[in-house]
C-alpha cells in the first residue's frame, strides 16, 4: 500500500489512523481527508514529534497495512 491508496480509501483508512494516533479526533481526520502533508503536520503537533520521526511512523504504519486491501 502507498499513500495514494490510503487517500483513496480514506473513509476506511482513517479508523486505523485513529487507532494508531488516538489524539487525532474524528473532526481532524475528516478535515485532513488523507492529505499526507496535513496528516503529518497534525501528528507532529499533537504528539510534539519531529517531521522526520513522524514521517518514519507514517511509513511504518502504511507498510504494516499494505497487504490488507481496502480494509486497512
Amino acid at each position: 500500500m502507498n499513500w495514494d491508496t490510503a487517500k483513496g480509501n480514506w473513509t476506511l483508512f482513517k479508523g486505523n489512523v485513529k487507532l494508531q494516533w488516538g489524539k487525532l479526533t474524528d473532526d481532524h481526520l475528516s478535515k485532513l481527508a488523507g492529505r499526507h502533508d496535513q496528516v503529518t503536520g497534525k501528528i507532529q503537533k499533537n504528539y510534539a514529534a519531529t517531521k522526520l520521526a513522524t514521517e518514519k511512523q507514517i511509513k511504518e504504519f502504511v507498510g504494516l497495512h499494505k497487504d490488507h486491501g481496502p480494509r486497512i
